[in-house]
């Protein structure tokens, strides 16, 4: 991919270096899901707080999904208030898991548009691309599906956190394995009308972004 909006924007990091043991928070705690089972609800034992965890203007990332099925991403600029962009990566749970063993996660979405008339992130068609790897097309959502509306019901007002998720009924998980989330808060960097970023804010404080979502809209 070749994209000068995505590469300034990577420059944001560029010059930050990591070692492997500085590597922390939600991301380890995403590596623990195959040691989790349907007995560890995390959000049941957090509940649901009618006032925000943490009150600043950071956004709010969620990324989730059945562990045989793909995973959707939904950014909130309140956890409390339905979400400004909802869409299904084309990734399945298995190859999002394994890409989180890596200590960076950059995933980008790229618009071919060229019309300018939206504003970013209201384009519907995207190429995704996984830490440089294209993995394929996906379409905005102008609706939340049922499994979508579920999960962010349930996460209403939590700030950060990963693990298992109650299923909306037991036959589906059965068949498409448990939900399985992480959600954490960004700072959002806005590059241009046609460029943004989100960069992972580490609730442990480790230096630099564990994941990062970017945002490009073809000139």
């Amino acid at each position: 991919m070749d994209n000068q909006a995505i590469l300034s924007l990577l420059r944001h990091t560029a010059s930050e270096k990591r070692s492997k043991s500085s590597g922390g928070g939600l991301l380890k705690m995403f590596k623990l899901f195959p040691m989790l089972t349907s007995g560890c609800k995390m959000v049941a034992l957090l509940g649901r707080p009618r006032k925000p965890l943490l009150k600043d203007h950071a956004t709010t990332g969620t990324i989730f999904g059945y562990r045989k099925g793909r995973v959707s991403l939904a950014i909130q600029e309140d956890p409390h208030c339905a979400p400004m962009f909802v869409i299904e990566l084309p990734m399945h749970s298995s190859l999002f898991h394994r890409e989180m063993a890596s200590d960076i996660v950059r995933i980008a979405l790229e618009s071919e548009t060229k019309t300018h008339k939206k504003k970013l992130l209201e384009e519907f068609v995207w190429a995704v691309y996984c830490n440089g790897r294209k993995v394929g097309y996906c379409i905005r959502r102008k609706q939340m599906s049922d499994d979508e509306l579920h999960v962010m019901q349930l996460l209403r007002g939590v700030s950060m956190g990963a693990g298992v998720l109650p299923c909306p009924n037991n036959e589906k998980e059965s068949a498409d394995g448990e939900l399985t989330y992480i959600r954490a808060r960004f700072e959002r960097v806005v590059g241009s009308r046609d460029s943004e970023a989100l960069y992972m804010i580490n609730p442990d404080g480790a230096a630099g972004p564990e994941l990062s979502i970017f945002f490009a809209r073809a000139r």
